[in-house]
């Protein structure tokens, strides 16, 4: 076992590259402590910080093929959540939640991009299409500004679709309302990231994401793998760890490289003429859908893994987003199916396009569970909101919202139960409840009127 303690913030470095190490037993002084809330521990102990990560779909769910029936831990899995039921142990389905400010109160239509603007803030943004958009300041962000310095990034905002600053998106209101999440300021949106590769760059220190992609492309024909080089520091911390830590260390890199791996892969498939010629697409972004999620889920765990950031947020599709998922057989847009009108058709194709969803989740799921930190997981030791503004497409309602609370926590949430919580419930009493289990002490947040109770 390596005798001196390695620091949370060692990093492998070579010609100028740096890679993050995982959480390895050697880095605590003593046993690591699972069970506590936050990364501020007992004297004499290292304890896995806590992260959260709130991961939103778009264009409301088909509530009746999410909903248990039943409430506590004997519930059974309505089929959208069955597509991740084998974590049924480590979620909580949150029924009854509230978002008051994605609701019109005055302002008529526009529920899309209201649903997007209130999910993390809690507020109702003002309408306009113009420069002076006004929201709130969103949950994440609020947790970036308070323990962000921990960490080498303070946050890390991903998503399938790219964020827009201005223009009419939804009834009167602006983009920036329908394609942000994370809000840093009530007037300042804050991007998100859409290229995997450009996600990996902002992971690894070293590199230049200020490159045009046609310099990227460049960089990266003569470049070799970023394991190459640090490649040597790689070899002779591996030779001073314990057994466990080789393992995770390996395991680690392994990851490393294969996603590397799959980017180079993307890329060529990009640029291939036989097969993109006839597409239009996004610049640097994988050509199937899901290969795109599961490239910026990857980023998000080892963004997690590495201690990079312990906040993060993630975009299935922006607002009212009306992609078709031929991957699934569906060609009609998502947005146009949303407005079912009761049609039978079109509801179980909604419930198709949620359970596509939904076992992207369970990819993620199933990555965070499979890295063992401490006497537990990377899951366990986090918090992880899936979920939508909006109920019924359909009806565009803001109550009983669709909400999964993934991962203990620090060992702080009890898992595996299906609760309902009264009606009109603010959604950001959750957030007030979470930002307090990472060491956060707020007692009000956005329209919440303090923190969420029955999930310890």
């Amino acid at each position: 076992m390596i005798r001196n303690i390695i620091s949370r913030r060692t990093m492998l470095r070579g010609l100028g590259a740096a890679i993050s190490l995982p959480w390895l037993e050697a880095m605590s002084p003593s046993r690591l402590a699972f069970g506590m809330p936050c990364a501020s521990g007992v004297s004499g102990v290292s304890v896995p910080p806590v992260r959260m990560a709130f991961l939103y779909v778009p264009n409301g769910i088909h509530m009746p093929d999410w909903t248990p029936q039943t409430l506590g831990t004997e519930y059974e899995l309505p089929p959208i959540l069955n597509e991740f039921g084998k974590f049924k142990s480590d979620f909580n389905v949150l029924s009854g939640l509230t978002l008051n400010g994605a609701r019109a109160l005055g302002d008529g239509g526009g529920d899309h991009a209201r649903s997007v603007a209130a999910f993390l803030t809690g507020s109702h943004p003002r309408k306009t299409d113009g420069a002076d958009i006004l929201n709130g300041i969103s949950v994440d962000q609020l947790a970036a500004d308070r323990i962000g310095r921990a960490t080498r990034l303070a946050s890390l905002e991903l998503g399938t679709e790219s964020s827009s600053q201005s223009g009419q998106c939804d009834s009167g209101y602006s983009c920036a309302y329908v394609s942000n999440l994370s809000w840093r300021t009530p007037t300042s949106p804050v991007a998100k990231e859409v290229d995997p590769a450009m996600a990996f760059d902002r992971l690894f220190s070293g590199t230049d994401t200020s490159l045009t992609p046609a310099e990227r492309e460049r960089r990266n024909r003569i470049r070799k793998s970023i394991l190459d080089h640090v490649a040597e520091e790689a070899r002779s911390l591996h030779r001073a760890l314990g057994a466990n830590d080789k393992r995770k260390l390996d395991e680690y890199l392994h990851g490393v490289r294969e996603i590397e791996q799959r980017i180079i892969q993307a890329d060529k498939l990009r640029h291939d003429d036989s097969v993109t010629k006839d597409l239009a697409r996004p610049e640097g972004v994988p050509r199937e859908y899901s290969e795109h999620v599961k490239l910026l889920l990857d980023m998000l765990v080892l963004a997690f893994q590495t201690d990079s950031t312990r906040i993060s947020t993630f975009m299935f599709a922006n607002a009212g987003s009306n992609r078709s998922y031929q991957e699934i057989d569906i060609a009609e847009g998502h947005h146009e199916l949303s407005h079912h009108g009761n049609s039978a058709k079109k509801q179980e194709r909604i419930s198709q396009i949620n359970r596509h969803h939904a076992r992207l989740f369970s990819y993620f799921l199933d990555k965070m569970k499979s890295i063992r930190e401490g006497d537990g997981t990377l899951l366990d030791h986090s918090m992880i909101v899936y979920g939508c503004g909006i109920s019924d497409g359909n009806q565009h309602n803001h109550d009983d919202l669709p909400i999964i609370l993934a991962g203990r926590g620090g060992g702080s949430i009890t898992t595996g139960r299906h609760l309902k919580f009264d009606n009109e419930t603010p959604l950001t009493n959750l957030y007030v409840a979470m930002l307090n289990r990472m060491g956060i002490p707020e007692k009000q947040f956005g329209d919440s009127t303090g923190a969420l109770t029955g999930i310890e």
